[in-house]
């Protein structure tokens, strides 16, 4: 299907010969599986278990673990709800689901409380680290008897300050998320949670201990700051479902999280829904062991005349009041803190990570002026947005003092608003759009030919019950919470208002005929086998590409140029993709410089853009599909070229078979070329290493005489005695050797390989 699109509708973009952009919109997505997928939500989701538990507590008394308990059998209801929104197809998370649904009024308040959630997930993320490892360094000092206490609050602000801005650059430099680095943390923390389920149930099995208080109205002890405004009312009190739904409404800390589970979906491998339901069951029930079973132990396990003190660090509380000795409980609390940090700290990037996404989203649709989304004239990444809110996160933890009872309680404003919106609109949407679902939440009746979802009708009756009840149980969220609403919201109304009105901005830009094609192919673009590739990203950057045209002959060698859009999860939760994904004002942008450098040069190129989820598995498949020779690059902003050409390496192993050989060129600004190749290839000798082997060949071929003699029998032999060597235990005897012949070279060594 071919149609001509461009950001300004205009007649000038229904004329023939505009060049054509091919748009492949399945080709480079790599799959993961659901145990990854649940890796990715269970280090968010984890996170919580780090601090909501000794929230609950403060808020509501010792009956907490049992409203934790609740809350994590909720969250799979909650849970559900996303399933049947994914099963929809509507992409861009928790705004496009409302926007599709009720409008863009509604949406745009949705996606306001969404970004006070964001906001909010990486200051308590980063302040509930830094509690962990602040706990762990004073106990730490007191057993090495250091006379030095370190004021918990105002150290964890400054580690949660230190953690922010660090994942604030890493994602300026625009690092991608890994799904195997979220598995591998999830391993980490598995060994963890093992471990401690041992020991608490040893723990309990030699001092005895007893259940927390059921939740009944007599074991309800609220504090103060938890009844806010109905601190005055006997309501609490008197009236079960109220009290319930207050002890509730302090414990949703635990489900926070979900958002990422519709992130996630798009790449989840096939067959996606019955993956995702698998997910979402893995999710449950490892979320329910660590979260729930963290609050039950701590209460069964800690004095209640202790734990208090640990309410900031309760798994370290928890590792310090196990049986055994004291050193070995002291390296417990390490490795909790080791596993912590890497949780909480990855709730931060993701936070980070989602607020971009989400701003990048609505921006897309016109509501924020386009100059937010302006990429970095180095890195290529949409900064603006990234500074706005990393900005706003350093402004929270100030705020709060590193105190992380006031960030949990703001924080839940956030969370439940958009769960709320989230599912009124999939209840919307089950009569707007009638259609066959693949999941539906259950619990669904016929009454004639109308459809009663009462399973779907209870979840969001109540979530906005919880909502409701926290805007007067929670006078600090609700004020914060309301305002950076309002405020979030005036700013898209206003911004939508005035990006409209000058709507005719970028009409110097250049337009596209964009053609949609499954797949990014040879055919699709028209060019011939043997075509050099080459990749570009950042608009004030594309000096690799000149270079190519410098040298290239289009009538010998087709040029491509492709722009691989990497996609991040946040901002997502839908399956298709659609032009209008892929090719936003920015791609326009891009490819007008492109166009500009190919016309003063008087040769042709090929335009194409592509998703992918991971960099270099996209544009060796890219290459693959299109018969591509050669790959051209500018240098890497973050890695270092040898680094990056280890890494293609790598990932060219990956590919499946028949795997190309392929001329990988890294290019400076300042148009030196450094060549790499991609899968078995003749080395390239230097002079002294054609001498030796000369040389040898020479000395040997005399005394093989009159059997004929080559240089490559030489090399042959050398290989296998390498080989053998190896093998026989004189290994490391190598490695050493090489090693020292790297370093001896290594100033002068030319980088090419």
């Amino acid at each position: 299907m071919s149609t001509n699109i461009a950001t300004q509708r205009s007649t000038a973009a229904q004329k023939p010969g505009l060049p054509k952009v091919v748009i492949a919109t399945t080709a480079m997505l790599s799959f993961i599986s659901f145990w990854r997928a649940a890796a990715i939500v269970l280090n968010d989701l984890g996170s919580s278990a780090f601090y909501a538990g000794a929230i609950a507590e403060q808020a509501i008394g010792k009956a907490a673990p049992w409203f934790i308990l609740a809350i994590m059998l909720f969250a799979y209801a909650v849970r559900s709800m996303y399933i049947e929104s994914c099963s929809m197809f509507v992409r861009g998370g928790v705004y496009r689901v409302v926007k599709e649904a009720m409008g863009s009024t509604l949406a745009k308040f949705s996606v306001s409380a969404l970004m006070f959630d964001y906001i909010l997930t990486g200051p308590i993320s980063g302040v509930s680290a830094g509690q962990y490892l602040t706990g762990f360094l004073n106990e730490l000092f007191g057993r090495l008897h250091v006379n030095l206490v370190l004021p918990i609050n105002s150290t964890s602000a400054v580690i949660a300050i230190a953690v922010t801005i660090y994942f604030w650059w890493e994602n300026i430099k625009g690092i991608p998320e890994s799904s195997g680095k979220a598995l591998r943390i999830m391993y980490v923390t598995t060994v963890m949670v093992v471990v401690m389920i041992a020991w608490c149930i040893l723990t309990i099995w030699v001092r005895g201990a007893h259940l927390p208080p059921l939740p009944t109205p007599a074991n309800l002890t609220f504090a103060p700051d938890a009844l806010g405004w109905l601190r005055y009312s006997s309501l609490p009190h008197t009236i079960a479902l109220i009290g319930i739904l207050i002890g509730l409404g302090h414990s949703v800390l635990a489900m926070s999280g979900e958002e990422t589970l519709a992130q996630v979906y798009r790449e989840v491998e096939h067959p996606k829904l019955p993956n995702l339901e698998k997910a979402g069951l893995v999710i449950f029930i490892y979320s329910f062991v660590f979260t729930a079973g963290v609050s039950f132990f701590a209460s069964m396990i800690i004095p209640d005349s202790v734990r208090p003190q640990y309410f900031g660090n309760l798994i370290s509380g928890l590792s310090m009041n196990f049986v055994g000795p004291y050193g070995l409980k002291l390296a417990f609390q390490g490795f909790v803190v080791l596993v912590g940090v890497l949780m909480l700290a990855g709730a931060v990037n993701t936070a980070i990570v989602g607020s971009n996404g989400v701003l990048n989203r609505v921006s897309e649709d016109g509501i924020l002026p386009h100059w937010f989304r302006h990429p970095h004239p180095r890195f290529g990444t949409s900064y603006r947005m990234l500074n706005l809110v990393v900005g706003l996160q350093l402004l929270t933890i100030i705020l709060s003092r590193g105190d992380i009872f006031v960030l949990g309680e703001a924080y839940a404003f956030g969370v439940m608003w958009s769960f709320s919106m989230k599912g009124l609109a999939v209840l919307v949407l089950r009569y707007k759009q009638p259609g066959k679902r693949d999941f539906r939440v259950p619990l669904n009746f016929n009454v004639g030919n109308v459809e009663i979802p009462v399973g779907l009708g209870l979840i969001t009756l109540t979530l906005f019950a919880l909502s409701i009840m926290n805007l007067f149980t929670k006078q600090v969220a609700t004020i914060a919470g309301v305002a950076f609403t309002l405020l979030f919201f005036t700013v898209f109304e206003i911004s939508e208002k005035i990006t409209l009105k000058h709507g005719a901005k970028h009409q110097e830009l250049d337009m596209f005929n964009l053609e949609s094609d499954g797949e990014l192919s040879a055919d699709a673009l028209g060019v011939r086998p043997g075509n050099t590739l080459v990749m570009i990203r950042n608009s004030n950057a594309l000096y690799n590409l000149g270079a190519v045209l410098d040298r290239v002959n289009p009538r010998q060698q087709d040029v491509v140029v492709l722009h691989l859009r990497v996609l991040g999860r946040a901002g997502s939760g839908g399956n298709e993709l659609t032009r209008e994904d892929l090719f936003s004002i920015n791609e326009q942008e891009l490819f007008t410089r492109a166009l500009s450098l190919a016309e003063k040069r008087g040769k042709s190129i090929h335009l194409a853009v592509a998703p992918a989820t991971e960099k270099w598995e996209g544009i060796l498949r890219a290459a693959q599909n299109l018969q591509s020779s050669t790959i051209a690059l500018g240098l890497s902003s973050w890695r270092a070229m040898p680094d990056e050409a280890r890494i293609a390496g790598l990932a060219w192993e990956a590919l499946p078979e028949p795997r190309p050989q392929l001329t990988l060129e890294i290019y400076s600004p300042s148009g030196q070329e450094t060549v790499f190749y991609l899968g078995p290839h003749a080395p390239r000798l230097t002079n002294k290493e054609i001498d030796l082997l000369h040389g040898i060949w020479l000395e040997l071929s005399k005394e093989v005489a009159p059997e004929e003699l080559h240089h490559h029998d030489i090399v042959h032999l050398a290989l296998e005695e390498l080989q053998r060597d190896i093998q026989d235990g004189r290994r490391q005897e190598i490695i050493d050797v090489l090693r020292k012949h790297l370093s001896d070279i290594r100033t002068c060594r030319v980088p090419i390989t």
